[in-house]
C-alpha cells in the first residue's frame, strides 16, 4: 500500500463514528443509582420486526406542547432538534417503516437502562375510561369533578419552598404565603364549596377515583353527547396505591389485585369505598376539552394526544418528554394469555406513581376492554433509551 493511500485510510478511521461499545458514559445525565449499558440496533431482539413508522409518526408530532400540561425536566436541545428534523421529514411526504427505522438508527444512540437494585425495569398500564355523567347535579349524578382552583400553585423542580414538605408537588397561595392544599377528605367534605369549580357530575366517588388515577377520560352525557376531560393539576399530596392497601388488608396476592377487582370491591360497599379512597390524599383536577376529535387519544402530560401501545408515561423528574424508548416485555392479552410486546414508544406522559429510571406506564387505549387489559399489566420490562447524537 502506498503512503498516500495509507494516510487516507488513517484519516477515514479518525473521522469514523466511535463504536457504541467504546462509549463508557452515556451522553445524558444518568439518574442516581441507575446503570446505563450501550446497545446497538442489531443487538436488540425484535428491532427489525417492529413498525417504526408508527413510532416515527408519534415522534414527528413534536416533543411536547408549549407549555406542557405537566412540567418535566427541561427539553434538551439535541432532542428538540431531532423532533424538528422528524417534523421536516414528515412534512416532505410519507415515511416508510424502513425509512423511519433508518432515521432512529442514524440520529440516536441506544442505552439500556437498569435501576440500581434490579436487572429489569417495571411496567404498568393505563387507559382512558368512559363513564356516564351530567353537566348538572342530580340524585343520579351527585359526585362532582372540579376544575383547577385559581389558588393552586404547581411546584417546578427548581422551586424552593422554605417551610413546606419537599414531597409536596403543589401548594395553595394565600395572603400569608404558600401552604399545603386541602387533602381528598377535606375536599370531599366541602373545602372547595362555593368557588364554582364543579364542571361535571358522576354517579359515585369510585368513578371519580378511577378517572383521577387514569388522568383523563370521556363522559357520556344524558343526551348522548360525549365530553372529554384532561388533567389540569392536583393538590400536590403524595399518591397512595389503594390496590396495594387492599392487598395487604385482605391478604390478596399482589398479582391478583387488578383494577377490575379493586373497583368491584369498592362498588360493593359505598362506606368502605369512601374510607379507603380517602387514604389516597392526592386529588386531581380536570378541564373539559370538547374540541378533541372522538377518534383522538387523550392528552398526556406533554400536551399531545396519546397513541395506544406507542405512548408511555415516565418519571418526569428524570426523563424529558419526547424521548424514544424501546420496550420489551411479555404482557397479558386480556383473554387469559400473554403476548410479547417489543416496540419503540415515545415518552408523552407522566404520573404520580411513575417513579424511577426504568419505570413506565403504557397507554393501552380507550374504553372497557383497554381498561381490563391495562389493569392486568404489572410486569418486568427491558427499558432502552434512544438519545439523540
Amino acid at each position: 500500500m502506498n503512503r498516500g493511500a495509507a494516510a487516507a485510510l488513517a484519516l477515514l478511521a479518525a473521522l469514523a463514528p466511535v463504536p457504541m461499545t467504546a462509549m463508557a458514559n452515556p451522553p445524558f445525565p444518568l439518574p442516581d443509582g441507575a446503570r446505563a449499558e450501550p446497545a446497538t440496533p442489531g443487538g436488540i431482539a425484535g428491532w427489525r420486526q417492529d413498525d417504526q413508522g408508527e413510532a416515527f409518526a408519534v415522534f414527528a408530532r413534536g416533543c411536547m406542547a408549549e407549555p406542557p400540561l405537566r412540567q418535566a425536566v427541561a427539553l434538551p436541545d439535541v432532542l428538540a432538534a431531532a423532533c424538528e428534523k422528524a417534523k421536516a421529514l414528515a412534512a416532505a411526504g410519507s415515511v416508510s417503516a424502513d425509512e423511519a427505522r433508518g432515521f432512529f438508527e442514524q440520529n440516536f444512540s441506544f442505552w439500556h437502562i437498569r435501576p440500581a437494585n434490579a436487572e429489569t425495569g417495571f411496567m404498568t398500564g393505563y387507559f382512558e375510561p368512559e363513564f356516564e355523567g351530567s353537566l348538572t347535579r342530580s340524585e343520579a349524578f351527585p359526585t362532582p369533578l372540579y376544575a383547577r382552583p385559581k389558588d393552586l400553585v404547581t411546584r417546578f423542580p427548581e422551586d424552593d419552598w422554605p417551610g413546606l414538605d419537599k414531597a409536596l408537588s403543589a401548594a395553595r397561595r394565600t395572603g400569608k404565603g404558600l401552604e399545603p392544599f386541602p387533602d381528598r377528605a377535606a375536599i370531599e367534605t366541602g373545602a372547595l364549596d362555593g368557588q364554582g369549580l364543579e364542571i361535571l357530575w358522576l354517579r359515585d366517588p369510585v368513578d371519580r377515583f378511577v378517572l383521577q388515577v387514569q388522568g383523563s377520560g370521556r363522559v357520556r352525557l344524558p343526551d348522548g353527547r360525549v365530553t372529554r376531560l384532561v388533567y389540569s393539576g392536583r393538590n400536590g399530596l403524595p399518591y397512595t396505591s389503594l390496590g396495594r392497601v387492599l392487598s395487604q388488608r385482605e391478604n390478596i396476592p399482589p398479582e391478583q389485585m387488578t383494577m377490575d377487582r379493586l373497583v368491584a370491591r369498592l362498588k360493593a360497599d359505598p362506606a368502605f369505598a369512601r374510607d379507603l379512597i380517602r387514604l389516597n390524599r392526592s386529588f386531581v383536577f380536570f378541564a373539559r376539552r370538547d374540541d378533541l376529535p372522538a377518534e383522538a387519544g387523550p392528552i398526556g402530560g406533554a400536551g399531545l394526544p396519546l397513541t395506544p401501545l406507542r405512548s408511555i408515561a415516565i418519571d418526569r423528574n428524570l426523563w424529558p418528554y419526547g424521548l424514544p424508548v424501546w420496550i420489551d416485555a411479555a404482557l397479558p392479552d386480556g383473554a387469559g394469555g400473554t403476548a410479547p410486546l417489543a416496540r419503540l414508544t415515545v415518552a408523552q406522559d407522566t404520573g404520580s406513581a411513575i417513579l424511577g429510571p426504568a419505570r413506565l406506564d403504557l397507554f393501552v387505549g380507550s374504553g372497557e376492554a383497554a381498561g381490563h387489559r391495562a389493569g392486568l399489566i404489572r410486569h418486568p420490562v427491558s427499558f432502552t433509551v434512544l438519545w439523540p447524537r
